[in-house]
Order: structure tokens, then sequence, then C-alpha cells
């Protein structure tokens, strides 16, 4: 038995992005947390509309616009570490993460979690991105699809043969055997194509209409850096491992300067999972909704360990483990 003040884990935070969101997110973990109920009070009161109530009760289709999305989910994941900490109490510190990070938008719950950014400030923040991104996805459409069992090499190639339809390039790479490619709707079909022709094992394609982590998003990204501009930033007081160079940062301007390319850059989340097992993390906690990081970390390195904090009985769960 472990002494007092003793842990054997090594812990990273790991927040969701995009595509996790559900109707009925976080309703348990308010039902049972108070912390997590200040979470999404302080929501609504900073955008000024219930967010809490589109997180419970939908609709699916407004839940799932990104201007909408994109602060539910991080207020999801908020609600997941604060109501994480009230059930830790005093035991917080013994598990105080080493490195913290995120899949593109959880990158913005990362800097919650390591005090880059207050909450509503981070709130205000990813809803302007999502604003940005979807008025870029109404200008110039486009979509993302998930590519299994083509080598990453081999689907960059394919890529560079469909460029000749439009933008489209390797967006997220996931795990080694899953990347998502994401550009304009004709070079996205044609690429898809392609990698059926040359062995994929499966294409899905996902329900988003934007080009998210590729060129289209340059104009995006130029206006939203001029946001980031005006906001104050902190050190990290918990380093954050960016998602699109997998290095391990702490001062506010490396940050800051990351995310005004993370628009438009490719998410390489495998090698930042690479990163911090390297740094000697033996657990990953994810915090938020679903848990599909959990399921990418366990296909990136079979031997890591993880834990889900997504509703008021995972919470639980995963409070007993920690402890």
């Amino acid at each position: 038995m472990q002494a007092p003040g003793e842990n054997h884990r090594t812990i990273a935070f790991v927040f969701p992005g995009q595509g996790s969101q559900h109707v009925g997110m976080g309703r348990s973990l308010a039902e049972h947390s108070t912390a997590a109920r200040e979470v999404f009070a302080q929501a609504d009161d900073t955008l000024g509309f219930s967010l809490s109530q589109l997180c419970f009760e939908g609709p699916d289709d407004v839940l799932r616009d990104t201007i909408n999305a994109q602060p539910a989910i991080l207020t999801v994941s908020v609600a997941c570490l604060e109501a994480l900490r009230e059930r830790l109490g005093p035991l917080e510190q013994v598990v105080r993460p080493r490195l913290v990070a995120g899949h593109s938008l959880g990158e913005y719950s990362a800097l919650v979690a390591a005090g880059v950014l207050d909450f509503s400030t981070a709130l205000k923040l990813v809803r302007e991105r999502g604003r940005l991104m979807k008025e870029s996805g109404e200008t110039t459409p486009g979509g993302m699809a998930a590519v299994i069992g083509l080598k990453p090499d081999v689907l960059e190639e394919v890529c560079r043969q469909a460029g000749d339809k439009g933008i489209v390039c390797a967006a997220n790479y996931n795990t080694p055997t899953q990347t998502v490619i994401s550009g304009e709707l004709a070079a996205l079909s044609a690429a898809i194509e392609l990698a059926i022709a040359n062995g994929a094992q499966r294409v899905i394609r996902l329900a988003v209409s934007i080009a998210a982590h590729s060129p289209v998003m340059q104009r995006a990204s130029e206006q939203f850096n001029e946001v980031i501009g005006l906001l104050r930033w902190q050190d990290a007081h918990i380093p954050v491992v960016s998602d699109i160079s997998a290095r391990v940062l702490v001062s506010a301007d490396e940050i800051r300067a990351e995310l005004t390319r993370q628009l438009y850059s490719s998410v390489r989340w495998k090698e930042a999972v690479r990163e911090m097992l390297g740094a000697g993390v033996t657990t990953f906690v994810e915090l938020g909704p679903g848990d599909v990081l959990s399921s990418m970390i366990r296909r990136i390195d079979r031997q890591a360990s993880t834990l889900s904090v997504n509703d008021a009985n995972s919470l639980q769960t995963v409070a007993g483990l920690l402890i």
C-alpha cells in the first residue's frame, strides 16, 4: 500500500476536440458536482445564453454547429476537470499531472488546466474561433475524412496527386493506422478515391463542413491571431505539450505563437503522445465528453494506461483509482 502523499502514477491530463460532443454531455456531472455546476453557470453567464441547456438537451444539429460545439466541449472538459479536483480535495496535489495536452480545440482546455488562460477568457476565445471557422466554411466549403490503414507517407502522396483539384492535406496524424485528411470538397473527394485505390482499409467522411487544419483556414487564422494578440496570457503552471509540434511549452509567448498556426497546421497527436510517454507519463486521464483520445492513446502504445472522466460514475471511479 502506498504511503500518504505518494503516488505510483506519472499522470498527464488530456482533453478532446471537436467531434466528441453529444446531447446530454455534462448533465450527470452538473447533477452531482457543485464545482461542475459552477462551471456551467459561468459559461451561461459569459456567453449570454444557456449553453448548459444546449449541452444537456440539444437539439443535436445546433450543438454540432462549430460555433456552439467548440465552447460546449471546452465547458464540459473544464467541468470534468473541476469536478475531479473537487472530488480529490486536498489530495489533488498528490495526483498533479506532469503534463497537459489537448487535441486541436482540446488544447484550449489544457491551457485552462495549466493556468495559461482563465475559463471565461478561453470560452470567449473558442467561441470566436468557432465563428471564424464557420465563416471560412461558408466562404470555402470543405470537409474532412478519416483514413484507416494507409501509411502517412502514402497518404501525403495521395494528397499531392489530388492537389490539382484544389487544397487537400493530411490534417490529423492520430495513430499509426489513422490519419485524417482535410480540404476543399473536390480535392477531398479525389483524395478519398485515391486512398481507396492505394489500399486504405476504410475511409470515413466526418460530419463537418469545414476544412480544419488545412491552408483553407489561413485567412481565419490571420483574423484569429488579431484576437489572440489582445489577451493577457500567463506562463503555464503545468507544462503543455503542443498538438502541432509535440514540443513541451511553458512560456506564454511560445504557446501563443503555436496557437496562431494551429488552425491551418496538422495535428500531430501521435507524436504528442509519444513525447509524453518519453517524459515518463504512465497514465493518461482524459477529461471531457467521450473517450476517443483514450482509444487513440492505446493504439499508439498498448502499454499506456488510460482513464476517462466524462460523467458522474466515471468521476467516482477515476478519483478512487488515482488516490
